[in-house]
């Protein structure tokens, strides 16, 4: 039990951190909770497929290559992971009715980010133990949610554009996978002694655009008046 509630409560803080900073008019918690289930369920299972389609056809096999540890931070791990909670916030947030400010590209994006990062995180620390959900709870949890903001940030300005939606969508997709594989690659290539510090720059840089973010839609938001 104690595990469990290391691994699942940093997830629940950020949620309510992103759900407070969404100002100016609230969410349907029905959509809200469905984002953080797909997140939690379906991500998951199309992050595992698509690990499986690459570990068949392209596996790799050098853990002391730099350049493969960058294919698999950037292309395998990060652009997976992040297209997986991606298609979910475009094809099932995006469209509905209750996304009706750019703020919501980024609460919709943080509550799919939040269920895979719920799923992922149970898994980390049941293996790894007290330690392993300490370490997460500090790194991991919030560089998801530091993603998701990035992502949702370009996917709420798309919901509203008339000639730039695809462009803005992918851009959003796109720096996601940039700061994830950023992140993961510092950490994958520990044979490099003290390159591990370089993941913790990218997540704080990471965080910082993401705050930024969040206060431009914030004072962008239509309900702002």
């Amino acid at each position: 039990m104690n595990l469990l509630l290391i691994a699942t409560a940093p997830v629940f803080l950020i949620i309510l951190y992103i759900y407070f900073k969404d100002k100016y008019e609230k969410e349907s918690k029905r959509l809200l909770f469905f984002c953080f289930l797909l997140g939690a369920i379906v991500s998951i299972i199309i992050t595992t497929i698509l690990y499986l389609i690459f570990d068949t056809f392209l596996p790799l096999t050098d853990d002391t290559s730099v350049f493969q540890q960058f294919i698999k931070a950037f292309f395998v791990v990060g652009l997976i992971e992040e297209f997986s909670k991606y298609i979910i916030v475009r094809y099932f947030a995006q469209p509905k009715k209750w996304f009706n400010e750019p703020f919501d590209g980024i609460m919709y994006a943080v509550m799919v980010s939040m269920g895979f990062a719920f799923t992922e995180n149970i898994f980390y620390v049941l293996e790894g133990g007290y330690q392993t959900g300490i370490v997460r709870a500090f790194t991991a949890i919030p560089a998801h949610a530091t993603f998701g903001v990035l992502m949702g940030y370009f996917m709420g300005k798309a919901k509203f554009s008339k000639n730039k939606k695809i462009q803005l969508n992918l851009q959003g997709l796109l720096l996601a996978v940039a700061f994830h594989g950023a992140y993961d690659f510092f950490l994958f290539i520990e044979f490099i002694p003290g390159v591990w510090i370089g993941a913790f720059i990218s997540l704080l840089i990471g965080i910082i655009f993401a705050r930024r973010a969040i206060k431009a839609h914030q004072e962008n938001s239509h309900f702002n008046t």
